[in-house]
């Protein structure tokens, strides 16, 4: 008889909240074979449940939380999981990775993924243990902020809980785990429509691990390679994600006035050196982290986690706000309410251009910041104009217009990447399928200038590495490890001899290797191979004994990506959905230099091709051949709906 497949505990949850029953979900060797773990097994349970026109607040919407193999299993930076759901936000699927300690403790709990269905008549805490489960009144619980909340819950446990803005169903609340957060998409807001305020685990369970010594081994070399990476083993750990502010800068790829431009007069007084030099605690990581980059800074005399790049650029540049103090302190605010910064950040500089334009005036003014934290306690408990904030902007520009500048992809605020001086990346923007997110865009912009400095206003090649590496990231995503990780594969020459021969040639030859590329993303076969700037394959093999190479990654990636989009259009995404607004399409940045604007259409032309997909869809052909489990009844009409 073959072995069950080690790393993984055997069993999902499957938690009914209405009627306060549980029960295990059906998940076998031959599904952890095809979907790896992660947000790819969330997406396969997902489409397989999933009917036209269901909604995020709907009892039946699923919340889907998963590990990956390699979670517990000793491998650094593996102590990742996903919550995935239908989003409120977007009204399509949304995958939410997070570094907090929850997945570990599921797994002890003898769990790979709990699932969440139906809705609790009150406020309810579900605590998961190796022999039950058990539902508590958390009525008391109800008002807490995301500390004080975990502060009442089991020490010793993992634990899942929504602020204030999860209880009031902001389209953007998110859902913390200790100090780390399930941030976009609005993950939290499904648990709070579903009265579910917190979970906690607590077990003593342990995965098997196929061959330990092997991947001890493999471990020790992995960590030497983040711990010597230029990007993970210096520029992260000495100034966390802040420290791209900088040559963010210098690309011009700075959100900044409602990414109306790519520089900020102010950024020094935000960027990365000065958090390290004035404000800095000391550094912190997630659980399993060898390469720290959390930033913890004080607030009211309380050290709490500092900003990331994203709220100091969109809190930032993007409001035209160069005091650090406040961002600090916003961010802080933020956590305690339970709210993505992003899309709160995002949703402010919108409503500061309405106001600019005289559209509608929420009391916010592109360089002032006085009343801003008092606005987002309105947006987290929808009061006065917070309640129509807290709807995001893509709601917001369809009730009062200024759809141009309403920087969103499929209802999710952009990150602080402007992408006019990073085209690929404004192409990974647009075809991400939980809508306007850096990484699940592939995170082009590492090689267009935060990592590599290749040619960042070509759109040639951009199409074929967009899919490779979103691919890729989807892969490591699943295993249940930190994307950044991920940045080890640039061979680290690149990054720190920008002017040596080898490397100029290389960086000039990157927009021609799409055809490569696209071979090894179509055909995998050529692929399987182990490279040693990504250890992750030979991790997911020495502890699952799952047969794992580079074009193992690749189809796990593509099948993830795909089994998600098609899952989008039964849930309503049209043809031809990934856009991106108009100023950043039509809009050179540089008034001077036509080439400053995403060419979008060119780009996805290639892109879809390439993808096998017809105006943004996967043809049947793609799905099958990748094992996606679709009815055709069901893809034929879903597909009509997406042209009607």
């Amino acid at each position: 008889m073959k072995k069950p497949y080690d790393g993984y505990m055997g069993k999902v949850l499957f938690v009914d909240l209405t009627n306060r029953t549980h029960s295990l979900f059906p998940w076998t060797d031959a599904d952890r074979k095809r979907t790896l773990g992660g947000k790819v097994m969330a997406a396969d349970i997902l489409l397989r449940h999933i009917q036209f026109g269901m909604q995020a607040f709907d009892a039946e919407n699923w919340i889907v939380v998963t590990t990956g193999p390699l979670t517990g299993c000793g491998c650094p930076n593996s102590s990742r999981f996903n919550i995935s759901t239908i989003s409120p936000l977007t009204g399509i699927l949304t995958s939410s990775n997070c570094g907090g300690d929850f997945g570990l403790w599921l797994k002890r709990c003898g769990y790979d993924a709990v699932i969440f269905t139906g809705k609790s008549k009150s406020p309810v805490t579900v605590s998961i243990t190796h022999n039950d489960v058990v539902f508590v009144d958390a009525s008391k619980l109800w008002g807490m902020t995301t500390t004080e909340t975990q502060e009442r819950l089991p020490k010793r446990s993992g634990k899942l809980v929504i602020g204030p803005a999860g209880e009031h169903k902001v389209l953007y609340a998110c859902v913390f785990s200790g100090e780390r957060t399930a941030g976009r998409g609005g993950v939290g807001a499904v648990f709070g429509d579903k009265n579910l305020k917190a979970v906690t685990a607590f077990g003593t369970a342990m995965p098997d691990v196929r061959d330990r010594e092997k991947l001890r081994k493999i471990n020790e070399k992995w960590v030497h390679i983040l711990r010597t990476h230029p990007l993970t083993g210096r520029q992260l750990p000495k100034l966390g994600t802040a420290g791209l502010i900088a040559p963010m800068q210098a690309h011009s790829i700075l959100a900044t006035k409602n990414f109306s431009a790519g520089r900020f007069d102010g950024f020094e007084k935000i960027c990365g050196e000065e958090l390290a030099e004035k404000h800095l605690v000391r550094n912190a990581a997630c659980t399993t982290c060898a390469i720290r980059c959390a930033r913890m800074v004080k607030v009211d005399d309380k050290i709490v986690k500092g900003p990331e790049l994203e709220i100091l650029g969109l809190l930032g540049a993007n409001i035209l706000n160069d005091d650090i103090e406040k961002i600090i302190r916003w961010n802080y605010v933020l956590d305690e309410l339970g709210m993505d910064s992003i899309s709160a950040a995002g949703t402010v500089a919108f409503a500061m251009e309405l106001k600019e334009k005289g559209v509608r005036d929420f009391g916010l003014e592109f360089g002032k910041t006085e009343n801003i934290e008092e606005m987002f306690h309105k947006i987290a408990y929808r009061e006065g104009d917070g309640n129509i904030l807290a709807d995001g902007t893509r709601k917001m520009s369809e009730r009062f217009g200024g759809k141009e500048y309403a920087i969103h992809a499929k209802g999710m605020e952009l990150a602080a990447y402007e992408p006019r001086h990073a085209v690929g990346h404004g192409l990974g923007y647009a075809t991400a399928n939980r809508g306007g997110c850096h990484l699940n865009a592939g995170y082009m912009v590492v090689v267009e200038g935060l990592g590599l400095d290749v040619d960042s206003l070509t759109p040639h090649g951009k199409a074929a590495l967009a899919i490779m590496f979103q691919n890729l990231m989807e892969a490591v995503s699943a295993g249940g490890e930190c994307l950044f990780t991920s940045y080890a594969i640039l061979p680290g020459f690149l990054i720190d001899k920008p002017n040596w021969p080898v490397t100029k040639i290389i960086l000039a030859a990157f927009p021609y290797v799409g055809p490569v590329v696209n071979l090894l993303s179509h055909f995998t076969k050529i692929a399987k191979i182990n490279i040693p700037l990504l250890p992750e394959s030979y991790a997911i093999k020495y502890a699952t004994g799952i047969a794992s190479t580079m074009a193992s990654m690749l189809t796990w990636g593509a099948y993830g990506y795909n089994t998600e989009r098609i899952a989008n259009v039964i849930l309503g995404q049209k043809a031809d959905a990934d856009q991106l607004p108009k100023r950043l399409t039509n809009e050179a940045q540089n008034p001077n230099d036509p080439r400053t604007k995403v060419p979008l259409d060119k780009m996805k032309k290639v892109y879809n091709r390439a993808r096998g997909w017809k105006d943004g869809i996967p043809t049947w052909h793609r799905l099958k051949t990748l094992g996606v489990p679709i009815r055709k009844e069901v893809y034929d009409a879903a597909v009509k709906e997406a042209y009607r």
